[in-house]
């Protein structure tokens, strides 16, 4: 995407209802203003409210919406220009019930406050798979607590990734951790008993995934 088109939809997010984009001293330095107050202040009505991190286009967060009408979902991501996407084809169909929030995934206690979210989506993460890149891992432990931290007691998260390796790694740690796992499997669409969520969703990534033959796996777990 060029460097004018980028700058295009970062102006076109500061004119939708639906996308908010706080700096970041905005979140750490004083108190958020809709921390504590999504569903007052944003959604404007009483619902769960469900985040994807790492909402890359969006498509999910969208889809999300459009199948569960009766709660509310929020997309997060540090690049703004992708989530364009969701946030307009949101505002074109009318759906009042998604929004995007342009920030990193690592600042979610200073933007939600304790147990405001009910269930977290993370869909194709990038699996950071060099050992010095841990930390940057969105299953890692820290991570963990922080989502822990804003979910409701019995919330819950959902991992749905093309790599392997994240899988594994995520199921090792939950494992090690002493994690409730609800729902795992190496491959939701030969698998019967996947959620239609999962399997009933695809993003543009996905696809290129399924054409290669990657098979593409699901986790659902709580953290104690």
């Amino acid at each position: 995407m060029g460097s004018k088109n980028k700058l295009k939809r970062f102006r076109e997010n500061e004119t939708f209802k639906n996308v908010i984009q706080p700096k970041r001293e905005d979140l750490v330095d004083q108190p958020f203003a809709l921390k504590g107050n999504w569903n007052k202040d944003f959604f404007k009505n009483g619902n769960p409210i469900v985040l994807e991190l790492g909402c890359g286009k969006g498509e999910y967060s969208v889809e999300l919406a459009r199948t569960y009408p009766e709660k509310n979902f929020l997309g997060i991501d540090i690049k703004g220009a992708r989530f364009w996407r969701g946030a307009k084809t949101a505002l074109e169909d009318g759906l009042d019930n998604v929004g995007f929030m342009r920030t990193q995934i690592e600042l979610v206690e200073y933007a939600f406050a304790k147990a405001e979210i009910s269930e977290i989506w993370i869909t194709f993460p990038d699996p950071q798979i060099k050992y010095k890149r841990t930390k940057h891992r969105m299953t890692n432990t820290e991570f963990l607590q922080k989502y822990k931290n804003i979910l409701t007691p019995d919330g819950t998260i959902n991992l749905k990734t093309d790599s392997e390796f994240m899988h594994g790694y995520t199921l090792g740690l939950l494992h090690g951790e002493g994690h409730e796992i609800l729902h795992a499997n190496h491959n939701v669409y030969k698998n019967e008993y996947s959620p239609k969520e999962v399997t009933g969703i695809q993003t543009f990534y996905e696809k290129q995934y399924l054409e290669q033959g990657k098979p593409i796996t699901y986790i659902k777990f709580r953290v104690k």
